[in-house]
C-alpha cells in the first residue's frame, strides 16, 4: 500500500484534466455506456403488446339489428337533405382478440347498398357490418 501511495505523491493533488478539444460527457451519458444490453430484442415490445387493452367484439341482439335497420331505412329517407350523421363503428384489432370502437361524425353523402357502405363526405367508407349505433 506503501508502494502505491509513493507512486502517485506527485499526480495525487493535481486537478482533474479537463480536455480542450471535447466537451464533457454529461453524467447521463456516460452511465448509459455502462447500462447492460437488451440481451431480449423485442421482448419490452412483445410486454407492451400484452398489456395493450382491447374491448371485446359486439354481439348484436335481434333487436339492436332491427333498430339499426330502421335508423339505416330512416336514413335514406333523409338522405336528400344531407343529414349530419355519428356512427360509431368496431374496429378488429390485426394483433389480438377484440379491438377498439371509433366514433365518427359527418355529412352523409350516400349508401352504397353494393358495397354495403355509409359514405361520408371526406371519409373512407364504412362498412355497414362495422356499424354499431348510428345517431342523428
Amino acid at each position: 500500500m506503501e508502494n502505491a501511495r509513493r507512486k502517485y505523491t506527485q499526480i495525487i493533488d493535481l486537478p482533474h484534466p479537463v480536455s480542450v478539444r471535447r466537451a464533457q460527457m454529461s453524467r447521463l451519458r456516460r452511465a448509459a455506456q455502462f447500462s447492460p444490453f437488451a440481451a431480449l430484442t423485442g421482448y419490452e415490445d412483445l410486454i407492451a403488446e400484452t398489456g395493450r387493452v382491447t374491448a371485446p367484439a359486439p354481439v348484436l341482439d335481434e333487436a339492436a339489428l332491427e333498430e339499426l335497420d330502421r335508423k339505416l331505412a330512416c336514413l335514406c329517407s333523409l338522405l336528400p337533405a344531407r343529414p349530419t350523421v355519428t356512427v360509431t363503428v368496431f374496429c378488429p384489432d390485426g394483433r389480438k382478440a377484440g379491438g377498439v370502437y371509433r366514433t365518427c361524425c359527418g355529412v352523409l353523402s350516400a349508401i352504397d347498398l353494393r358495397t354495403q357502405a355509409l359514405l361520408l363526405e371526406g371519409q373512407a367508407p364504412i362498412a355497414l357490418k362495422t356499424v354499431t349505433d348510428l345517431r342523428f
